[in-house]
């Protein structure tokens, strides 16, 4: 079973800067598409970016223009450079990478906050 692991969260002022990156216990195989979601308290989670094995990308309307999604191809793994960060984009941030035919593989999230 693969493990996933983001790590690059923290505490930023709005206006701030972060860039998610997310870890593979193991090569991963038959990757179709990967992306970031978020979830913020009492919230459903929502997608945030993603990028297909292709290249091609999308993004929630929220974050156009201020995030950017790629991919680590040494690690097979999304990364998210997040720039502008608002108050609204406080939440916990998954990384996700969906594979045929093993199925997702999620990570344990991690916390971005951003506030004055």
């Amino acid at each position: 079973q693969v493990q996933l692991v983001e790590s690059g969260g923290g505490l930023v002022q709005p206006g701030g800067s972060l860039r998610l990156s997310c870890a593979a216990s193991r090569g991963i195989f038959g990757i179709t598409s990967m992306g970031w979601y978020r979830q913020a308290p009492g919230k459903q989670r929502e997608l945030v970016a993603t990028i297909t094995d292709g290249g091609s990308t999308n993004y929630a309307d929220s974050v156009k223009g201020r995030f950017t999604i790629s991919r680590d191809n040494t690690r097979n793994t999304p990364s998210l450079q997040m720039n502008g960060l608002k108050p609204e984009d406080t939440a916990v941030y998954y990384c996700d990478v969906k594979t045929w035919p093993a199925g997702n593989y999620w990570g344990q999230g991690t916390q971005v906050t951003v506030s004055s």
